[in-house]
């Protein structure tokens, strides 16, 4: 056995759940994303979805992903740098500079790469990178990648990320990164704070809109365009593979930061370009989001009905003001039990344990999609109020 076997032999702790039987995780889905899956043999409510448009079935989505593979083939075989251009990329770049209000976008083969990429590249030796400490796990590799100086603030605290910015030279790139919607406990970043401690220390601003693309703002542009702050925040990143129904990522921005991104940033030059049904996926996807405000205003609808009906129940939700609803259980082997008996009764969850959370902040994510009937939001709160109450989470 060599050295790398004998290391991880021992490593048993996913066989400790699957021998207790509440392993959740890895559970194969054989029917389309959206409000009903069928897994395990059964159907099932999907509360574990990013996919807060409910566009992943839509057959206009569909459509387009079969049309860019009779015309394009199945892939590009090559990176954008060299030869995996297509028009469509071009098309979807412009769209979506477009829609975030800025000069030029990057589209990136997925969304961890964009972060992993774009962070690196720059800042540098010499600069300071300043990061909220429950930032995505994208934003901490790309964090890691960077030579610049790697500071972080506490969760929100706006005092704290004062602090940090207080010690640093005004002359010097400081980036502040941050994720405008945090994904498993579904608050929003104080951005409007975070833009007048910019100004005040000289600062640039990155702001993650993986979560809140097709969600928040103006025709779903994001947490940014709902502060009115977009103008103020120097990099847009999102996602295709939550609101917009596909797969690959985003970075948006002025000509000058993007030309340098495009000719300098690893994870785009040296990776496959997104696939021509991924690419055609999220155009159409991107079409139907500005066309479609009432498919906005219905996922708001559903989401306040269940922010409101966990709160009367007396769950605890914390400081959500989004689509993603986070049911705290606070103890690991509880948050799997909850998993799984929901899962059994019908309501498919997502549990969040460590290093996804501190270990007394397990929780459940509850996740509303465009898609989700308030009848359906109904069940799954009187689910899961059965199951906490049982498991003497809640009284």
């Amino acid at each position: 056995m060599g050295q790398l076997q004998e290391r991880y032999k021992n490593y048993r702790e996913p066989q400790k759940y699957m021998e207790a039987g509440v392993y959740p995780y890895f559970r194969e889905i054989t029917s389309k994303q959206g409000p009903v899956v069928t897994m395990g043999g059964h159907k099932v409510l999907m509360f574990g979805s990013n996919a807060y448009t409910g566009l992943t079935g839509d057959d206009r989505v569909i459509e387009a992903a079969k049309k860019a593979l009779d015309k394009y083939g199945s892939g590009c075989a090559g990176s954008r740098f060299l030869n995996g251009t297509l028009d469509i990329h071009v098309q979807l770049e412009k769209e979506l500079a477009e829609f975030e209000h800025k000069e030029d976008a990057l589209c990136f083969s997925t969304g961890f790469s964009v972060n992993s990429g774009v962070i690196p590249a720059v800042v540098g030796r010499g600069d300071y990178l300043i990061c909220d400490d429950r930032d995505h796990a994208s934003i901490v590799d790309g964090r890691r990648l960077s030579f610049a100086t790697q500071l972080h603030y506490k969760h929100n605290d706006m005092a704290d990320l004062e602090r940090v910015l207080a010690k640093l030279p005004q002359e010097a790139v400081k980036l502040i990164v941050v994720d405008g919607v945090f994904s498993m406990e579904g608050d929003l970043c104080n951005l409007p704070a975070i833009v007048e401690l910019k100004h005040k220390y000289n600062c640039s601003i990155m702001v993650d809109e993986a979560h809140g693309l097709g969600v928040f703002g103006e025709q779903g542009r994001g947490v940014c365009d709902h502060f009115g702050l977009s103008d103020e925040v120097d990099l847009i990143m999102g996602t295709f593979s939550k609101s917009m129904a596909s797969i690959g990522g985003f970075i948006a921005s002025d000509k000058d930061t993007i030309n340098y991104l495009r000719h300098t940033s690893r994870t785009y030059i040296f990776s496959a370009s997104d696939t021509p049904a991924a690419t055609a996926a999220a155009i159409e996807a991107l079409h139907i989001i500005k066309n479609e405000p009432e498919r906005l205003k219905h996922l708001w609808d559903v989401t306040h009905y269940a922010l409101e009906r966990f709160r009367e129940e007396g769950f605890e939700i914390g400081e959500t003001e989004s689509p993603i609803i986070p049911l705290y259980v606070r103890d690991i082997n509880k948050t799997f039990l909850v998993t799984k008996f929901a899962f059994d009764a019908g309501v498919f969850i997502n549990p969040v344990i460590p290093p996804a959370c501190a270990p007394q902040d397990t929780l459940v994510r509850f996740a509303l999609m465009a898609s989700h009937s308030k009848e359906q939001v109904e069940e799954g709160v009187q689910v899961l109020k059965k199951i906490f109450v049982e498991q003497g989470i809640i009284k």
